[in-house]
């Protein structure tokens, strides 16, 4: 059959020529080690994924255990590791238990498609991670959408559900496009009156925030007002991977039920062995995370000074909303060219008209590497100017 003919040709063409159209065709970087630019766009916020002792602990690991899992959890492929880094886990975040998976996404999916059928409501922020929107469709959950950070519409929304449906509200913890954090306490006392459970997603915030690194829920909400959490480990822990903790119900449900759990190899065991490398730096090292609060307020102190769009984070995730898709493509194109990588974010990641820079800082950013960001941004908005 020619592809003149083939209807999937033509349809890949089409999607193909009017994402292009858009403006909007996405294009994946190869980096290669010694890369010479100066990463803000990456999400390793404690400068561990470089970390000489995570590498070691990676490979001793695999000498250890082998490179890969060979099987399921179910089957064969929970060892020794596993077992002690969602020990780890649970302890970090106040939780009973805590339970692996492969990514992130795998874990919105999982956990959403154990818990939910097409009777439970599900209400989530409207700025939610694209995994847990997913989740929810996966699951065939009906959903409705609330005003971001918006306890008032949520209000509202939970009193129209059916009274006796099991209800889910559902919210990123750290705002991965925004920086913003939720409002766990208030989330927390919506769900209370209105009998409904609240999973958070705290894939940024877990290593960042809190007083012991354990998140913006952690240790200080407990199973009682977050029984859903979901954290990453390939954000500030500088591994990879994923886990959901809560009580041992929660555990042993998502153990049955969450197919994304279920049929799926277990994460390589050296991965696991560097997140208990991570977690030991985590708890003997906090000047990491004092680093990166230094380097958040003087970013935000002098980017403040340049007059540049910036939005209302604290976190490391800061947003530099240009609007139009060509402003914020040519913006990170001259950011490039003076050595720095900045993340383009268009739609749909972002809604239309708020393309932006997302610069992600790093307890591994030097002074110089931050001078040379405000240099250059302070040089795009000059040439703008002219």
């Amino acid at each position: 059959m020619s592809e003149r003919a083939d209807p999937w040709s033509r349809r890949l063409a089409r999607r193909a020529e009017a994402r292009r159209g858009e403006g909007l065709w996405r294009r994946r970087p190869t980096l290669a080690p010694g890369d010479p630019l100066i990463d803000f766009a990456g999400n390793d916020y404690l400068g561990l994924a470089r970390d000489p002792r995570l590498a070691e602990a990676q490979a001793e690991g695999a000498r250890r255990f082998g490179a890969g899992a060979r099987a399921s959890h179910l089957v064969s492929g929970h060892l020794a590791v596993h077992e002690a880094l969602e020990q780890r886990l649970a302890e970090l975040t106040g939780r009973p238990r805590a339970l692996l998976f492969s990514t992130g996404y795998m874990a919105n999916l999982g956990t959403l498609q154990a818990l939910c059928d097409r009777h439970t409501p599900v209400f989530q922020d409207r700025l939610n991670h694209a995994s847990l929107l997913d989740g929810a469709r996966l699951a065939g959950a009906p959903s409705r959408r609330f005003h971001h950070r918006d306890l008032v519409d949520l209000e509202r929304l939970l009193g129209r559900a059916p009274a006796k449906a099991p209800r889910l509200v559902v919210s990123d913890g750290v705002f991965s496009m925004d920086g913003d954090s939720a409002d766990i306490a208030g989330l927390a006392a919506t769900c209370r009156r209105h009998q409904a459970w609240l999973m958070v997603d705290d894939a940024h915030g877990l290593g960042v925030l809190g007083e012991h690194g354990d998140g913006c829920v952690g240790r200080t909400h407990g199973v009682d007002e977050v029984p859903v959490l979901v954290g990453t480990l390939g954000k500030a822990l500088g591994s990879a991977g994923a886990f959901v903790a809560g009580s041992e119900a929660l555990v042993e449900h998502l153990i049955q039920f969450a197919r994304p759990y279920v049929y799926t190899t277990a994460q390589p065991p050296g991965v696991a062995a560097a997140t208990l490398a991570a977690l030991d730096i985590l708890a003997s090292e906090p000047e990491h995370r004092q680093r990166l609060r230094e380097r958040i307020r003087v970013f935000r102190r002098e980017a403040a000074t340049l007059g540049l769009p910036l939005g209302a984070s604290t976190t490391p995730i800061q947003p530099v909303v240009l609007g139009d898709n060509e402003r914020v493509m040519r913006w990170a194109a001259r950011l490039h060219d003076r050595g720095l990588r900045v993340g383009a974010i268009r739609a749909p990641t972002v809604p239309r008209g708020e393309a932006r820079l997302r610069i992600t800082l790093s307890a591994a950013h030097g002074d110089d590497a931050l001078d040379a960001l405000l240099e250059a941004l302070a040089s795009c908005a000059r040439e703008e100017a002219t």
